[in-house]
């Protein structure tokens, strides 16, 4: 999941093995950190890109066996070394939060799917490899989960994003609905706009059913973790619904009946 979910799913946390909370913290921080560089603060963009840049190196440094220099990266070289992780994914999530700097609009779906890999996969894939899960069909549903989370966090934060200039709706979605930045920067939610929501919910819903098999593949402690993950996401869906998708006022987040509905949604095959 990408890092912004666990404000939604902080069960991460609680269900984690203790042996991984360690390699997880690391991994969490380095993302965390680069993300804030993307998007916090008053930074100009070039500052921005040239502190990402600044990450790269410290990637390129664990890639070449020379010793980081940063207690972040020591961190998180200590990790990627006990674990055998790939850096692939770690290059992924800056390159993803460097877009984020230059790129404020997507032309379509397989546009934001392409950010997606990048911004939100990547962690799915390192958390499969600490649990020594990362089988060609279990990375392929975690991909669909990662990448329906992206997207669910994207919906829920129209109003967020438009404040720093930022849409994530695919541009031709919104053409063939007839909705435009200038009604998303007036936070207007009419029948237009109800529609084009309906259908990126609907489409996110899919595929987080899609990548859902995974969190019954997975066992024990982890395998609930992800049940409750998913239950998680699926269940904001149904909140942005009965919203009637005003999430410019009722912008929806998890309240402890939630966790209690998700539990009991959590069972192994109860999706």
């Amino acid at each position: 999941m990408g890092v912004d979910h666990y404000e939604n799913f902080p069960v991460a946390s609680i269900l984690m093995p203790k042996r991984l909370r360690r390699p997880v913290a690391a991994i969490y921080h380095f993302a965390r950190a680069a993300d804030d560089i993307a998007d916090e603060g008053d930074l100009p963009d070039e500052e921005r890109l040239q502190q990402l840049d600044t990450f790269r190196a410290e990637l390129d440094r664990i890639r070449d066996n020379e010793a980081p220099l940063t207690p972040l990266f020591q961190n998180l070289e200590a990790t990627i070394r006990q674990y055998a992780l790939p850096l692939t994914p770690h290059y992924d999530l800056l390159n993803a939060f460097s877009q984020d700097v230059i790129k404020k609009r997507y032309d379509n779906y397989a546009d934001l799917l392409d950010y997606c890999r990048r911004s939100a996969n990547p962690v799915g894939i390192l958390m499969l490899h600490l649990y020594g899960e990362a089988t060609p069909v279990n990375l392929a549903y975690s991909d669909a989960i990662c990448t329906s989370l992206q997207l669910i966090n994207f919906w829920q934060d129209v109003a967020k994003d438009i404040a720093i200039g930022r849409i994530y709706l695919p541009l031709d979605d919104m053409a063939r609905f007839g909705v435009t930045s200038s009604q998303i920067e007036q936070q207007l939610c009419d029948d237009n706009w109800r529609s084009l929501m309906q259908f990126q919910v609907n489409r996110t819903r899919n595929l987080m059913l899609q990548g859902a098999p995974l969190g019954s593949i997975l066992t024990g402690r982890i395998g609930l973790e992800m049940r409750m993950i998913i239950a998680g996401g699926l269940r904001i869906l149904d909140k942005l619904e009965a919203a009637d998708y005003d999430m410019f006022r009722h912008r929806p987040v998890l309240r402890p009946l939630d966790w209690v509905i998700m539990l009991a949604k959590s069972a192994p095959h109860s999706y």
